[in-house]
Order: structure tokens, then C-alpha cells, then sequence
């Protein structure tokens, strides 16, 4: 995962997404990180093993 300042992220904006859309990118404010900036496939990725751990869990409820 690469790391860079919030003022980097601002001016650098292009080289950001393109980092990005090959890896996470933790944007630092002050030196301490604030966000992560990650592709829409890696987004859709995590957002369907929510789904799939929100469905199992259910399951598990109606199970008991």
C-alpha cells in the first residue's frame, strides 16, 4: 500500500487515481493517515463479502 501527504494527493490528483486503480493509496494529513483511496473493482469487490457475511450471518440467525 503506498502512502502519501494530503498535499500530494491534491496537486498530484491524476497520479493518485492511477495509483490507486493498481493499488490502495493511505492519504496523510499531518502524518497520520486519514483515508484510503482504492479502485470501484476493489470497492465492488469488498462491498460483495459484505454481502455474502450479511447473508451467512442471517442464515446463522434463523438457524438458532
Amino acid at each position: 500500500m503506498k502512502n502519501i501527504s494530503a498535499k500530494d494527493a491534491k496537486y498530484g490528483f491524476g497520479m493518485l487515481i492511477d495509483t490507486a486503480r493498481a493499488e490502495p493509496v493511505t492519504v496523510e494529513k499531518h502524518g497520520r493517515p486519514v483515508v484510503v483511496v482504492i479502485s470501484v473493482e476493489e470497492y465492488s469487490r469488498l462491498l460483495a463479502i459484505e454481502r455474502l457475511q450479511t447473508i451467512e450471518a442471517r442464515r446463522t440467525q434463523l438457524g438458532k
